[in-house]
């Protein structure tokens, strides 16, 4: 294996690479793509899709941030909404990352941390990295090998740490029973990551996989001093290796952030680190940051989820407002999860009872129409993904408007005639989540099943509520409205985190809060060994089909969403990797 570059495949015996683009290795990296680079300064409708937009160098300025919600957590151990990862990158450094460029070129791995993407041996089962010298924390003390280990390791501790990706947990070989360095302090742990020397840190996994890079490029491998760990706490003040640090930071209300005297350019060929601070208030009211943004006297909105529908027409009636605007689409998919944890969902008919009530042209006004919610799916898979294929096991009907009829005879069979009563979850800070919850609620009373609305802080959701099996059993959460962008654009990087039973955690925090599929776990398993690039693609597609004969998942709309180009930010551009803005290269104008 040349492994230096990431490939389709790698050699026979070893696991598969599961990325779209082949990414160049070596001591350096193509920095970020801002000013000088070209770019345009004329506004245009979908201008900053694949090109910078008001490409500038100029230092100075604060970027004004705002949060319909909260966090999950600032720790860059514990968190797993995609814009907070899109952040992180301003107060951390992993060892590799998303390239900072526009459209497809951020698809592109490059080292951040470390000198180079990873070295594989031992057939993709061992991944080795260097750590660049002379990168220091806020406090001046030099990052080791040894600070991303003790970080990656305590982020295993899925009690402590609820939220977050479980990708470490089950593919590092670690000690059985191994929980953690709060829990299980002292334990050898060499036989997942050594550390033999200060910039060197090995990897050991328990099966070969070609991908590794995609994992050393998670907030999981940002470095922690052991020494000022504060645990839960560590949220409260991260210790940066990035340009900038925290300055105040008040839990669920608001932060910023100032620079890092420590920070060296010279060590980070990745970020030109322009305004001298970020200013961040959460818990704004998602329509209230549309109208600032769109009058200048907000920058950003940070979900990066869209206007709300409120300001849809409004922005689309005016041409100029249209020219600051653009469509990105990502790989996400917005639905429902069917918990089969909560009767009577534990049997199937009554699932797929939901699933031919519901009206899907409903579900798709509330997330803005085809234009910014998105196309209807049928399937989990968003076509950008390899091995995507559409297909409908429900059909409702020409209209897409549901089949009545149909959803009546499986509550016959599923002995609900009449239909039944259930909760249905979604995050209160999200207008369009709230308004996709009552058009369910709509559609499927229809044909009886009516439906309570439960609305819960997006910070806590996955960690307490929806994510949180004991708690939706006791509370009959039946549905919850979810959404999942593909950590990386792949099959395994969208489906693994959702569909695969074992990152159930009981302790909550998971992602996947209803498939408990046995065959779909191991039809994972069998994709990742496979080293034929097309089977394995077509594996994934198996996949998604077996989870819909399931119904443990509605889908809803393949995402797309209306960004409000910053009116006084520059080198603005969209992220792929993100579907978003790229917050790591702005300016202030």
């Amino acid at each position: 294996m040349n492994s230096k570059r990431l490939v389709t495949a790698v050699a026979a015996g070893a696991a598969v690479v599961m990325g779209l683009s082949a990414c160049g290795g070596g001591t350096s990296s193509s920095g970020g793509s801002t000013g000088g680079n070209g770019g345009t300064n004329t506004p245009a409708f979908n201008a900053a899709m694949t090109t910078i937009f008001n490409p500038s160098d100029k230092k100075g300025g604060t970027v004004r941030v705002a949060n319909a919600g909260t966090w999950d957590s600032l720790d860059p151990g514990e968190t797993y909404y995609g814009y907070s990862w899109n952040f992180a990158r301003t107060y951390t450094r992993t060892l590799v990352m998303f390239k900072p460029a526009p459209g497809d070129g951020s698809s592109e791995l490059v080292p951040d941390l470390a000198e180079s993407l990873g070295e594989a041996s031992d057939g993709g089962k061992t991944w080795t990295y260097k750590i660049r010298k002379g990168v220091k924390f806020e406090d001046g003390s030099v990052v080791t090998s040894k600070d991303v280990k003790y970080a990656v390791l305590r982020s295993t501790d899925k009690e402590t740490f609820p939220n977050g990706p479980a990708y470490f947990e089950g593919y590092l070989n670690l000690p059985d029973g191994y929980k953690g360095p709060y829990k299980s302090k002292g334990v050898d742990t060499n036989s997942a990551i050594e550390t033999p020397d200060d910039q060197t840190i090995v990897f050991h996994l328990k099966q070969p996989f070609g991908g590794f890079d995609y994992f050393a490029m998670m907030p999981q491998t940002a470095p922690v001093p052991e020494a000022k760990d504060t645990g839960a706490k560590y949220k409260e003040h991260v210790i940066s290796t990035g340009p900038y640090k925290f300055d105040k930071n008040e839990i669920d209300k608001g932060f910023t952030l100032v620079r890092n005297d420590q920070w060296d350019a010279t060590t980070d060929p990745n970020r030109k680190a322009l305004p001298d601070g970020y200013q961040v208030t959460m818990n704004v009211n998602a329509d209230d940051i549309d109208n600032r943004v769109i009058s200048g006297d907000l920058d950003l909105d940070i979900t990066g989820t869209g206007v709300q529908p409120a300001s849809l027409s409004r922005v689309l009636g005016d041409p100029a407002l249209k020219a600051g605007a653009d469509n990105p689409s990502s790989a996400r998919l917005w639905y429902t999860s069917i918990s089969p944890t909560v009767a009577p969902f534990d049997n199937k008919a009554c699932r797929e009872a939901v699933q031919y009530a519901v009206d899907r042209t409903g579900y798709q006004t509330a997330y803005g129409g085809s234009f910014s919610g998105g196309d209807i799916a049928t399937n989990l898979l968003p076509p950008q993904i390899p091995g995507s294929t559409k297909f409908d096991l429900y059909p409702a009907g020409a209209d897409n408007k549901g089949d009545v009829e149909k959803a009546k005879a499986k509550l016959q069979e599923c002995g609900q005639p009449n239909g039944f009563e259930t909760n249905i979850a979604y995050r209160a800070e999200r207008p369009k989540e709230k308004a996709a919850a009552e058009a369910l609620q709509q559609s499927l009373g229809r044909v009886g099943i009516k439906l309570t609305l439960k609305a819960f802080p997006q910070g806590d959701y996955f960690s307490q509520f929806a994510g949180n099996p004991p708690y939706v059993v006791a509370n009959k959460l039946g549905l919850a409205l979810n959404g999942w962008q593909a950590d990386w654009s792949d099959g395994f990087g969208f489906l693994s985190q959702i569909v695969d039973s074992r990152v159930i955690r009981e302790t909550g925090g998971s992602s996947n809060i209803s498939v408990r599929v046995p065959d779909v776990d191991k039809l994972l398993d069998e994709a990742i060994g496979e080293t034929d690039k097309s089977k394995r693609e077509s594996d994934w597609g198996a996949i998604d089909k077996r989870v819909m004969e399931e119904a443990v998942i509605l889908p809803g709309v393949h995402a797309k969403a209306l960004l409000v180009r910053p009116k006084k930010l520059t080198n603005v551009f969209v992220s792929a990797a993100y579907g978003q803005y790229d917050y790591l290269s702005f300016g202030v104008a």
